[in-house]
């Protein structure tokens, strides 16, 4: 068989019923990168499984070291002339995987690629290729690009040379999480966005937390095109409405409580 020259590589904890299909969608790859953080389902089972199978697949178990940390010694163990990053629910679409020969053939002076990718909504399915979030950097040069460790959430590859974005294909995000599990991530995830913002020295701002979030929603809706999802197009944007939100409202509250700590002044008679 003829392999492509390239590492994927993938962080997981407890991803036992996503990551097979993420797995088996890299079929031609050289090399499948995967640093395990401790998982205690059957992941850890499923991976030697394809390892037996004789899937190039080398798996490293290492301390949680937050996100970027942990994407950062992922791609350090990769040794490929090409490293593309994906997650345990992420699968390459089928025009992804023709295009892929063509991005590796890019001039010398291209270093990365940004590629698109489509989200699973409950009730609906993956999203058509007109409906696509914003194109991150995935593909990268080997020696080419690092993570930034400071970035606690949303971590990107900051690359080192032109970086482009590839014309077709798509990643296929599937974790179909109800409104009431998808709720408690955007709060976790606008936690640490809070936190990062506010160690950069952002300020809280009125006019950030009241069109913060609607420019995310109008983003997401209509200039991604999740209004071509109907129903559950809308709930996927009006999500994005929330995290934003809530990420403004925690820098906001945690600026507050410094100035002035919760102390409970009632007086009685």
């Amino acid at each position: 068989m003829s392999y492509l020259s390239i590492s994927a590589f993938i962080i997981c904890q407890n991803e036992e019923h996503y990551l097979g299909h993420c797995i088996e969608s890299l079929e031609g790859f050289a090399e499948i990168v995967i640093v395990d953080s401790g998982s205690t389902d059957g992941t850890l089972a499923l991976i030697q499984s394809y390892i037996d199978k004789g899937w190039p697949l080398r798996l490293f178990r290492e301390t949680w070291r937050g996100y970027a940390g942990q994407k950062q010694f992922a791609l350090e163990q990769c040794t490929q002339d090409w490293c593309f990053n994906i997650d345990s629910d992420e699968r390459l679409d089928k025009a992804l995987r023709r295009l892929l020969p063509e991005l590796l053939d890019a001039p010398d002076e291209v270093v990365g690629w940004r590629v698109a990718r489509r989200p699973y909504l409950v009730g609906y399915g993956y999203t058509s290729e007109n409906v696509r979030e914003r194109k991150n950097l995935r593909l990268i040069r080997r020696g080419r690009g690092a993570y930034d460790l400071r970035q606690q959430v949303h971590e990107g590859i900051a690359a080192s040379g032109e970086v482009r974005s590839a014309t077709t294909g798509s990643l296929l995000h599937f974790r179909p999480l109800i409104i009431d599990e998808q709720i408690l991530k955007e709060n976790k995830y606008s936690t640490l966005k809070a936190d990062q913002q506010i160690a950069e020295g952002r300020r809280p701002r009125l006019s950030k937390l009241i069109f913060s979030p609607i420019i995310y929603f109008l983003r997401l809706y209509f200039r991604n095109g999740l209004w071509r999802c109907g129903v559950p197009g809308f709930i996927e944007a009006m999500t994005g409405f929330i995290y934003a939100f809530l990420t403004q409202a925690k820098i906001a509250q945690r600026a507050a409580l410094r100035a002035r700590p919760n102390h409970d002044d009632y007086v009685g008679r």
